[in-house]
């Protein structure tokens, strides 16, 4: 696709060059600075000053103004002319002659030893432009012979031509360019790269320069670009590869030169231009009789037979630009990123990265919003920039400006669809996704408020499920924009969680109650009541927790309660006082019950006014079931709490609970337990056996009263509840009868607890020994194992003794060795007698130093295991 790359700007016109000699023709030109010079077909050397030229609207144009012109005197065209400005000379070919002229008088320069500096027999030559002599006053040529088929090296000095290097080629050079030691040639029959250092050679392709003239031209350092055969211009480097794709060109190219990052070829009417990026055909211009071609000092410079124009490249921004209003984004950024050695790094970034952002601002017009996205973070763009395309996001506060001059062409997003509203959705939807990815990034540095705010009014407007998620986590969007937004699409939940967020948690409590109580309609959250809940119990602020927990209370007791019952404790923070909380659940009975359960039997606090006053509520409740309609599962749940509460608490004031059940008889089984606590077994066994007649539950507290206690205090109790069976038993036949069997049931289910003597003798002498067996069996059998088991005990002991007396002789039959050489352990003297007292572990000391630490002992105790061994 075509762009508009450079303009043909005439240079000198063929009045200025030749007035009205229509038979001279231009054959070579070379520039050096300001200063042109022509070489024409009469063996002239014209020299011509230019100047560049701006116009009042940026267009470049050349005024020319001729200075000079000499006779070479060979009456043969001047064949190719180049500067070597270092040397102030111009090497010249002209009939097969290599000489130099001066660049100012352009009269020949003689050499040192006298007559003029010549090379004869010459088709070609080039300049090395990197060359490898490091002297900057001399310059390298490459020369091909007409009669040999070498290439000669020559150093090229002010007054003289020095013969270096002389190559041989497989067959007669036609073209060649020069690189450091690399020499591109166009054979006969192919190209190749030759060094002319090492001898190494490359062959390249073949092509016939009979057909077609070959060009060989040297674009960078050890890269070179060819004309090949099939109309391609071919890039090959110093290893003889190629790194880049070819240009397709005209088969009847005559001439190329290259000008960053463009490829331009002459050929017999037209000049074409490449992209040396990406291969395209970017422009073509009409040209009639061109005769030269090349790059010089940055400048494209070309030649008709009759005049001299120059390619003036367009600014690279406003071929960009072109580009970009043309939509064709990936060229302009191939152009773009392909430029980047050719500007200072600070300017190719801001240029890339504002390209960058009218790319994707064109992809978001066309809607490829994944090409859009990626374009936007490379080019790290002003999020606000692309907010604003969509109104009302941006905050009222925002002092966001658009970028000038602009990056795209909507005035907003209405403007971009067109009225489409499927448009206007996936627009929508790409800022939602895009916002959501970058608002935690560098991008959004110093416009977080804008991003969050807009993200949160797209959020509510399309009911988005991450809306509760930006208000759940930190955030900063602005409460004066979000409330009407929120409001307006009835989100008070969020609105509630954008409050607390401020640190209004008050207004956010008192807009949730409104939505629970139905005031207001928002169906974001069904369970929204435990939510408060849960937030109160979460609360620091006690004042407002005293403040809603009343409401949450009223509304249902059993979850309002959690406010205090699942309150989490903080370290280092104050814990809410219970003494309080119970004030407060004053009026809320079953609150109330339900949080001394808490403290009592989860938290375990031990505490007697706790203790008591759940008791005291157990017993409430009971009591008022009792006095209503009968309600079975109720009265049975409720009065094995209060049991349960009665049997494994230590600490409620058991007399003042007995007091409380003073004149109730349907508690004859709690007053049990409560007798029990007292140790008033007699009177507790009294009731459940005489009152109640229940003779498991006479059992049961047994076993329950024992629990815990040492073997002699539950037999004692056993006994009790077996002397009742069989001393207190009603007169009649049927009382004293079942009396018994429970007497002998108590016997035979715990018959290794009672002393079997002192039973037998309590027993009425008509019993069967067959109905006591289960209970005699027992009886013996724990005996027999008291028995053995006292006798394993006992010779465990012995034989513990036997080892500890055996181990205290073999202590005391080991030697103690004394010398004057060893020390004694207390005073640190030598032993200068044999009498000495062993410490334990057999550490030898003085007799007077071991009575010495008898008597300085606090508690004057003997030494143990001493002896006085020698």
């Amino acid at each position: 696709m075509s762009v508009k790359a450079f303009e043909l700007v005439p240079a000198v016109e063929r009045d200025l060059l030749m007035g009205d000699k229509a038979r001279i023709n231009i054959e070579c030109i070379e520039c050096c600075g300001r200063h042109l010079y022509v070489g024409t077909n009469d063996c002239f050397i014209h020299h011509f000053l230019l100047d560049e030229v701006t116009s009042s609207k940026g267009r470049l144009s050349y005024s020319a103004q001729k200075l000079l012109h000499k006779y070479l005197g060979l009456k043969k065209p001047v064949a190719e002319l180049r500067a070597a400005s270092a040397l102030e000379r111009l090497i010249v070919l002209c009939d097969g002659i290599v000489f130099l002229v001066d660049m100012v008088t352009l009269e020949s320069v003689p050499s040192a030893a006298g007559g003029g500096v010549k090379i004869r027999g010459v088709t070609a030559f080039c300049i090395n432009e990197n060359p490898v002599n490091g002297d900057p006053f001399c310059v390298e040529m490459g020369v091909l012979s007409s009669k040999r088929r070498t290439v000669q090296i020559y150093m090229v000095y002010e007054d003289r031509v020095q013969l270096v290097k002389e190559v041989n080629t497989p067959e007669q050079p036609v073209a060649v360019s020069i690189d450091g030691y690399f020499l591109c040639l166009a054979l006969t029959t192919q190209y190749m790269i030759l060094n002319y250092n090492t001898g190494a050679s490359q062959d390249l392709f073949p092509y016939n320069s009979e057909e077609r003239t070959p060009i060989v031209k040297r674009i960078s350092r050890e890269e070179f670009l060819l004309a090949a055969p099939g109309g391609l211009g071919m890039f090959a480097n110093a290893e003889g590869a190629s790194q880049r794709a070819p240009v397709n060109w005209s088969e009847s190219v005559m001439a190329a030169a290259v000008c960053f990052p463009y490829v331009v070829a002459l050929d017999e009417n037209f000049i074409t231009i490449h992209s040396m990026l990406d291969q395209q055909l970017k422009q073509t211009l009409s040209f009639r009789d061109g005769q030269v071609l090349q790059d010089v000092e940055g400048k494209v410079m070309l030649a008709s037979t009759k005049a001299v124009y120059v390619l003036v490249p367009l600014p690279l921004e406003r071929q960009i630009q072109d580009l970009l209003a043309s939509h064709r984004v990936e060229e302009a950024l191939v152009l773009t990123e392909g430029a980047q050695r050719n500007i200072p790094k600070d300017k190719f970034q801001i240029l890339h990265r504002r390209i960058l952002q009218q790319a994707g601002f064109i992809k978001f017009g066309q809607l490829q919003f994944l090409e859009a996205k990626e374009h936007f973070r490379k080019g790290q763009l002003d999020v606000r920039e692309l907010i604003s395309l969509y109104p009302l996001l941006l905050p009222a506060s925002s002092s966001f400006m658009r970028c000038h001059p602009p990056l795209h062409e909507f005035a907003d997003l209405n403007h971009l669809a067109q009225g489409d509203q499927g448009k206007v959705l996936r627009c929508k939807n790409f800022l939602i996704s895009y916002l959501g990815e970058v608002r935690s990034t560098d991008l959004v540095n110093g416009c977080r408020d804008d991003v969050d705010t807009a993200l949160l009014k797209l959020y509510a407007e399309q009911d988005h499920d991450s809306l509760l998620d930006l208000l759940a986590s930190d955030n900063s969007c602005l409460l004066t924009d979000s409330i009407p937004w929120l409001e307006k699409y009835h989100k008070y939940f969020a609105l509630g969680l954008l409050y607390h967020f401020n640190g209004q948690d008050a207004a956010a409590l008192q807009l949730w109650i409104r939505i629970v109580d139905g005031e207001l309609r928002d169906s974001t959250r069904s369970d929204l009541y435990e939510y408060i809940v849960d937030f109160l119990c979460c609360s620091s602020n006690m004042e407002i927790v005293w403040k809603y927990a009343d409401w949450a209370l009223r509304k249902d007791p059993t979850k309002g309660v959690h406010i205090f019952t699942k309150r989490p404790v903080c370290k280092g923070g104050s814990e809410v006082n219970p003494d309080e909380v119970i004030a407060y659940l004053g009026k809320h009975s079953q609150a109330l019950l339900l949080y001394l359960e808490h403290l009592v039997l989860e938290r375990k606090i031990q505490k007697e006014k706790f203790h008591t006053h759940l008791a005291v509520l157990y017993l409430e409740r009971v009591v008022s079931l009792l006095k209503t309609p009968k309600d079975e599962d109720q009265l049975t749940k409720a009065r094995e709490k209060l049991q349960a509460m009665l049997r494994e608490s230590h600490l409620y004031r058991v007399q003042f609970v007995l007091g409380k059940m003073e004149g109730c008889e349907e508690l004859l089984l709690e007053r049990a337990t409560l007798h029990g606590k007292l140790e008033e077994h007699d009177k507790a066994l009294h009731i459940l056996v005489h009152k109640l007649r229940d003779f498991p539950s006479a059992e049961a507290f047994v076993v329950w009263a024992s629990s815990d206690r040492d073997p002699l205090y539950r037999q004692r109790l056993f006994h009790l509840l077996l002397g009742v069976y069989l001393h207190d038993a009603p007169s009649g036949c049927g009382g004293s009868s079942e009396m018994e069997m429970a007497a002998v049931d108590l016997l035979n289910r715990h018959g290794e607890v009672f002393d079997a003597v002192r039973v037998l003798r309590m027993l009425p002498e008509n019993w069967s020994l067959q109905l006591l067996r289960p209970f005699l069996n027992r009886a013996v059998r724990a005996s027999m194992h008291a028995s053995r088991t006292s006798q394993i005990a006992l010779g465990l002991a012995r034989s513990e003794n036997v080892q500890l007396l055996h181990d205290r002789l073999k202590e005391r039959r080991k030697p103690i060795f004394v010398s004057e050489k060893k020390g004694c352990h207390l005073c640190h003297n030598t032993f200068s007698e044999p009498s000495v007292v062993c410490l334990p572990g057999g550490v030898p000391v003085h007799v007077h130093c071991a009575a010495q630490r008898v008597r300085d002992s606090p508690t004057k105790r003997q030494l143990t295991n001493s002896s006085n061994h020698t």
